[in-house]
């Protein structure tokens, strides 16, 4: 994901900018070694400046988020961490979203839980930095040691005197100082913002309907195109008929286009039409006829019977510590199981759009919602052969992300479609349109194989994962001879003591589009490892929590999330008849989030009862919104554990709404405790993505606690287990 989307934690210190009629702070990008600070009076002269905040000499604030909003409290938490040190309250503060200028710097995109893990104490410095000036300068004024004033709501105030200057009028004298080097953070005691639940600014705007999101966009002169493509993905456009298209009313055009996916360039044709509607129904009228190319042959049975055959094929090693091979050779019990995920569709609420006009022959204006407002903004002047500068993005909110909107095949077609008319053109994808081209999370299947000595302790584990790859459609060059780390996500490094642990990859093409989901392949990974772990305690006689509690290594996050677990669940005590529990955990790059589900018995099916959610967050911003993040991720992984997923059949997508691509109703989902874990210290986790992996096998383990039915292929009937 973080080559895909920009997500790589930037190693150079990002500063602010104080700008207008005002205080301008920024940071030098331009040298070598440790980045040093300039204040610069010019508003006009930016260099290679990152600038964060705005200070008007009327004592206008404005905060500058880099991180779009799609529902995971950016809006908010991105400018906390500048206003906390700042002193200044949100409520107080303009926040403005970035649009992928290069004078924001590469780390503008979202995904992987990185906002806040990547930013924390950067953007802590930057309001510190201004905060430091802006009491320096009055200082000055006042002709005292800056030891007696302090900063409070965007006032310097002079202790002993009471007297007070605001940060408006203190911006010109402030923008002529030199910045400190290591400006003073803020003791966490003293926090007024940060650890604090609170509000967030972007729900008033959504509740209220002031909220512009992609699909909300429209411009003067605005047309609108709808996009026919083959069902059967990246086939051949050989001939279409567009003359009942063009008899539709409100139709002004057809013209070929192209998706730009990945590697591949999937043919397609636009109706273009003056309102969406005529747009919609033009497109149902056009005959097109398409080389499928052999790619109607793809159908889900036989892809997943091929990824059974390679479960028995030697893989190629991803981690080895100690002898797997001996040690389960010669194990005096052995345990093997597979395991079967589903391709999964994103289904963000809302669906792909974007708007694009281009302003001149070499400059394009966009509206749109995305995850990667920089890799946008790249793509888009490279396609075009333009200058980055020339590309003006408007991010606009997101109605959900979930790794969708980490690449831009939505936007490539439009900005072409915008350059052969002329005119301002949006495009809506229908949600069958959504639904059916993808692109999908890859069905992972895990071959687990466990030996246990004569004590019924286990000696060796192996996982072996078979897929196909999101890399191999993204990236040319892709090496199908070397391990995917991207499908083989933390496979070897949970937290467990077992002496010899092997992992190992199959590659299985597969030639539609794929892409990161929400927590990526921890999601289906985390479903087979923790399920087999719950095997693997069974066949030692053991409980399932003191399992893994006797096989997590001390003083680590595993074994502090399965404490507080058993604590807050009440493990221990006694459940009515015809009631299991079940608990899993995952730790990966985003996070480390644990769960303990209890279910009951009805009828010939399971109704859930009690989740238990425990997060380690390190350091927290907003602890409402960690919550809110934990709950949506149970709900999510819920959908993806007994809905139908995605399926093939001679080459197309089988699903194409919710109608046969569901989501959880409110009245399958029960309430999320959710516990967090935050020591304050500088480890920061993330929390959109970690609450989702462990769900589906805690309540997999719990579905087996309860009926001793054991379930290993995803999604299942939840009304008809055993």
């Amino acid at each position: 994901m973080q080559q895909l989307s920009g997500l790589g934690r930037r190693k150079f210190l990002q500063l602010a900018g104080l700008t207008g009629t005002g205080f301008f702070l920024g940071l030098n990008t331009g040298c070598k070694g440790s980045p040093e600070v300039a204040a610069v009076s010019d508003p006009g002269k930016l260099f290679e400046i990152t600038p964060y905040i705005n200070i008007e000499s009327n004592g206008v604030i404005t905060i500058f988020n880099t991180k779009p909003e799609v529902g995971q409290g950016t809006f908010q938490s991105v400018p906390a961490l500048i206003a906390e040190e700042l002193e200044v309250s949100l409520d107080h503060v303009n926040i403005r979203q970035t649009g992928g200028e290069s004078r924001f710097g590469e780390s503008q995109g979202v995904g992987g839980s990185s906002s806040v893990r990547g930013e924390y104490f950067t953007l802590r410095k930057v309001g510190a930095t201004a905060r430091e000036m802006l009491t320096t300068a009055a200082a000055v004024q006042w002709k005292v040691p800056v030891e007696e004033c302090y900063a409070e709501n965007a006032f310097i105030i002079h202790k002993p005197s009471g007297k007070k200057l605001s940060y408006g009028e203190l911006a010109d004298a402030a923008s002529k100082l030199t910045p400190p080097k290591e400006p003073k953070l803020k003791d966490p005691k003293d926090f007024k913002i940060l650890g604090k639940s609170g509000g967030r600014p972007d729900v008033p705007l959504k509740s209220s309907g002031k909220a512009l999101f992609g699909i909300d966009v429209t411009v003067p002169g605005m047309m609108y195109a709808s996009i026919e493509r083959s069902p059967v993905i990246g086939s051949k456009l050989k001939k279409f008929d567009d003359a009942e298209a063009r008899k539709t009313k409100g139709v002004i055009d057809v013209l070929l286009c192209e998706r730009l996916v990945g590697i591949w360039r999937h043919d397609g044709v636009a109706v273009i039409a003056d309102n969406y509607w005529a747009a919609l129904q033009g497109r149902k009228k056009l005959k097109a006829d398409w080389d499928h190319q052999g790619r109607e042959k793809l159908n889900s049975k036989d892809y997943e019977a091929g990824l059974r055959k390679l479960a028995s094929k030697k893989g190629i090693t991803d981690h080895n510590s100690g002898s797997f091979e001996q040690e389960y050779n010669n194990a005096h019990q052995k345990l093997e199981a597979l395991y079967e995920t589903p391709l999964v569709s994103h289904s963000p609420i809302e669906p792909m759009n974007c708007v694009a006009r281009w302003n001149s022959p070499e400059e394009v204006e966009i509206w749109t919602s995305t995850q990667i407002p920089g890799d946008l903004v790249k793509t888009v002047a490279k396609e075009n052969n333009i200058p980055e500068a020339n590309v003006k993005l408007h991010t606009m909110f997101n109605g959900g992300g979930f790794g969708r909107r980490l690449i831009t095949d939505y936007v490539h077609d439009v900005v072409a479609l915008a350059k052969k008319t002329g005119k301002p053109i949006k495009a809506i994808w229908t949600r069958e349109d959504d639904t059916k081209l993808g692109p999908f999370r890859p069905m992972t299947y895990s071959a687990m194989k466990a030996g246990f000595n004569a004590a019924g302790e286990p000696v060796a584990l192996e996982h072996k994962v078979i897929s196909p790859s999101i890399d191999a459609g993204l990236y040319p060059g892709f090496d199908p001879k070397k391990v995917d780390k991207t499908m083989m996500e933390a496979t070897a490094e949970q937290k467990y003591e077992i002496p010899n642990l092997h992992t190992s990859f199959v590659y299985s093409p597969l030639e539609i589009p794929l892409l990161y989901w929400r927590a990526v392949t921890s999601t289906t990974l985390a479903f087979s490892h923790e399920c087999f772990l719950d095997e693997m305690a069974y066949t030692a006689k053991k409980d399932p929590m003191e399992f893994r509690l006797g096989l997590a290594k001390k003083g680590t996050s595993l074994e502090k999330i399965l404490t507080k677990l058993k604590e807050v669940s009440a493990w221990d005590e006694p459940l009515p008849a015809g009631h299991g529990r079940g608990v899993a955990q995952y730790e990966f790059f985003a996070g480390h989030c644990g769960y303990v589900v209890e279910v009951s018995k009805k009828d010939k099916g399971i109704q859930l009862e009690k989740i238990f959610a425990v997060i380690d967050m390190g350091t927290v911003v907003n602890p409402d919104t960690v919550k809110a993040q934990v709950e949506g991720a149970a709900v999510m992984a819920l959908t993806a554990a007994i809905k139908g997923g995605i399926t093939f059949e001679n080459g197309q997508t089988v699903q194409s709404n919710f109608h046969d691509n569901p989501l959880v109703r409110i009245n399958e989902m029960p309430d999320v405790s959710v516990t967090i874990l935050a020591d304050g210290g500088e480890v920061i986790k993330g929390a959109g993505e970690p609450g989702l992996p462990p769900f589906a096998p805690a309540l997999c383990n719990a579905v087996f606690a309860a009926t001793g039915t054991r379930i290993r292929r995803l999604p299942f009937d939840i009304n008809n287990v055993g």
